[in-house]
């Protein structure tokens, strides 16, 4: 142990003597070898943190993203997210002063009028803070089954698994998303929440206007939101609305004024509330006015790892992200040397690593309120290397096969802010497939999510994300649902923030950032080349190492397949949001594979 130390201590001095000695290039999206650490001050003019220089790396030459692609840059603070409506609000707040809680909260009550298939009221999330004095707090505010739910509710009489976790009523949780934005902005924001408000408030009033993705978003949900009241809104005349429309939601600007005068009361007590009832009583859901009183979301005790010197900040369960990126990077960390992007060997390396941590994610992770989670012994290293063993160069490992078609989705958001001070807040918000259940609270503007299929319905059988896990994730009233959010910051060597980051995607959410950090880390890549590289995914059920399309040279394709890995193209992988720390300043990125806006000063 003490020579391991030894040499992570002779590496990090190498690497500082080298950022040094190399000036890099202006932080414009391009190539950088050092920046200024944002101090737990928040000082500016500290000493430049140990980031190595940036690589260019290879892609296949059939891959639709090119190397050197220049991410958005602003000297001060940054914001990125799926909306550019949202990502404008958060901006308003931090120019008016607020800071990087002030301004997510922000973000996060704009994307609920912006980006209804994912943006949210009727749904949850989780919220990883870093503040500038080093203070590192992590807020659970995901959905809870409601009092009324039982173990088998989705399991007909003849044992066989019903769709009702999937679409309507039945289907939602008691949503968090109010009661943690509120929580939050209360313990470490600055601004009134009024003041926070108010960008979102005039955006459902004077309208979102459609642009070509939302408008394809809501054509492709046509059928699931014309079966609800969302229809009335969201598709005019029965189709989704031309490029242009502008729509006004006067009923969710009522809920959001209730919000800002009432704060969390205004929309689990009162009029909303009654709503919210009133619907679920006409549908059969079981959504009580009892439930929304009670429901409070958890300050949870952050998950801090390492990977090769850097720090990362992560959730706990209920969450399982935190968790299953530091195993798969703790199991990576135990091998001598990085194989080279793209090779069969890094792919190979990287798919046994998340096989082996998707096994305990499915198996050992629920509410940890429910269910003892063996947090510490999951993330040491000790057990990582007794994974890692398991793992041999030249054969892949075997998971059970599993029948039951995966179903793929882009389901979920993501949104990253930085302000001046050094403040960074990451956080993952749902209502789990795009537009949730589909239904819809007329006298409340919101979609409602469908997280109750993120229970273990039935053990043994796949959920919406072809997820297979065990009993202790099996529904029970006020639990939390497992999810994969993976909201994360992580330090570099010197303990400065390097990256804020999360994606959208179901169980490939684990697997997308932990590729971006790794393209970070371990292949210095710029954030706009390690967000274009193409990306893998392994969940252990069903074990297949599923990649993109063209994101393989024909011969690592088969290499991997001489090694026994059953490999299989998905449409998409999850979509990262990130920010990233640069030596002027910040550099922010959406997925090239989605839409948003990055955007700072």
């Amino acid at each position: 142990m003490m020579a391991r130390i030894s040499l992570a201590g002779i590496t990090a001095a190498i690497i500082a003597l080298i950022s040094a000695c190399d000036p890099g290039t202006r932080a414009d999206g391009d190539t950088t070898s050092a920046s200024p650490s944002v101090s737990t001050a928040g000082t500016a003019d500290a000493p430049p943190a140990s980031i190595p220089p940036r690589v260019t790396p290879t892609f296949p030459s059939s891959w639709r993203f090119p190397t050197g692609a220049r991410a958005s840059f602003a000297p001060k603070a940054m914001i990125a997210s799926n909306s550019s409506a949202a990502t404008d609000a958060g901006a308003e707040i931090l120019r008016r002063g607020g800071n990087a809680i002030d301004a997510a909260v922000a973000v996060g009550f704009a994307l609920a009028v912006s980006y209804p298939e994912a943006g949210n009221l009727g749904g949850g999330g989780y919220m990883v803070i870093r503040k500038a004095d080093g203070t590192v707090a992590t807020l659970d505010y995901r959905e809870v089954a409601p009092l009324a739910a039982t173990r088998d509710m989705y399991v007909d009489a003849s044992g066989t698994l019903t769709g009702g976790s999937v679409v309507g009523h039945l289907a939602s949780g008691v949503p968090g998303a109010v009661a943690g934005m509120t929580e939050a902005l209360r313990a470490h924001g600055t601004m009134a929440l009024a003041d926070v408000l108010a960008p979102a408030i005039r955006l459902a009033e004077s309208g979102v206007v459609v642009d070509s993705a939302l408008s394809a978003s809501l054509g492709n949900a046509k059928d699931l939101i014309s079966r609800f009241s969302g229809g009335t809104v969201w598709l005019p005349n029965g189709q989704a609305p031309p490029v242009g429309t502008v729509i006004r939601q006067p009923a969710l600007a009522r809920t959001l004024r209730l919000i800002a005068a009432k704060g969390a009361d205004g929309f689990y007590r009162g009029e909303t509330a009654n709503s919210i009832v009133a619907e679920m009583r006409r549908g059969k859901g079981i959504i009580t006015n009892a439930d929304l009183e009670v429901y409070k979301p958890k300050w949870r005790d952050p998950l801090r790892t390492t990977y090769r010197g850097y720090t990362l900040l992560t959730m706990p369960p209920s969450s399982s992200g935190g968790i299953t990126i530091s195993e798969t990077l703790n199991i990576l960390e135990t091998f001598d040397g990085v194989p080279a992007y793209g090779t069969a060997a890094w792919f190979h390396r990287l798919a046994s690593a998340y096989q082996l941590a998707f096994i305990d994610r499915n198996a050992k992770l629920a509410d940890p309120d429910f269910v003892q989670v063996p947090i510490v012994e999951l993330t040491s290293k000790d057990y990582a290397r007794t994974l890692a063993s398991k793992i041999r160069p030249d054969s892949a490992l075997r998971t059970e096969a599993v029948t039951g078609a995966t179903r793929e989705g882009t389901q979920t958001t993501h949104y990253s802010v930085v302000d001046s001070l050094g403040n960074a807040v990451a956080t993952t918000t749902t209502i789990n497939e795009l537009y949730g259940s589909g239904v819809f609270i007329p006298g409340a503007g919101i979609f409602m999510n469908n997280e109750m299929d993120d229970f273990t319905s039935q053990p043994g059988t796949p959920n919406l994300f072809g997820l297979v896990q065990g009993e202790q994730n099996a529904i029970a009233p006020g639990k939390r649902m497992l999810s994969a959010m993976s909201p994360t910051i992580v330090l570099d060597l010197a303990g400065d923030v390097l990256l804020v980051l999360g994606s959208r995607g179901g169980p490939r959410i684990i697997s997308s950032t932990s590729q971006v950090i790794l393209n970070v880390i371990d292949h210095h890549m710029t954030l706009a080349d390690a967000m274009s590289a193409p990306r893998i995914h392994h969940q252990a059920l069903p074990d297949t190492l599923r990649h993109e399309r063209d994101g393989l040279t024909p011969e690592v394709h088969r290499a991997l397949t001489d090694t026994g890995h059953r490999l299989a193209t998905y449409p998409s992988p999850g979509l990262v949001m990130a920010v990233m720390r640069v030596r002027d300043g910040w550099q922010g990125m959406i997925d090239p594979r989605s839409f948003g806006k990055a955007a700072g000063h």
